[in-house]
């Protein structure tokens, strides 16, 4: 099926077959993505947003590095970030987060 819609398989990550781009900049869904979670953690000293689908939009790695998170489990953290992405996430196939705090 993946095949059929232009997508290569490579692990578990899905490229799209000749859609290279610059990781210069950022595509207008890590865009929307980054732009959400600075709103809903504005402590957060690092944000990282990338487009692991080849850049349609289907899936991406999230990596936040906040005070918020502080005292909180693993799963509290994730479920933060679940939370805050809730209208994003509807239009989204999958999700990686990774949450920290800062190191002091």
């Amino acid at each position: 099926m993946a095949a059929a819609a232009g997508l290569l398989c490579r692990g578990p990550l899905f490229l799209r077959r000749g859609s290279w781009r610059s990781f210069a900049s950022q595509t207008e869904g890590e865009a929307r993505v980054t732009r959400v979670l600075r709103e809903k953690f504005p402590r957060a000293s690092a944000i990282k947003v990338v487009d692991i689908s080849g850049g349609c939009g289907a899936m991406y790695e999230i990596h936040i590095e906040s005070e918020e998170f502080k005292e909180k489990r693993t799963v509290q953290q994730h479920q933060m970030v679940n939370q805050a992405l809730s209208e994003e996430i509807k239009s989204m196939h999958g999700l990686r987060i990774f949450t920290s705090t800062p190191k002091p």
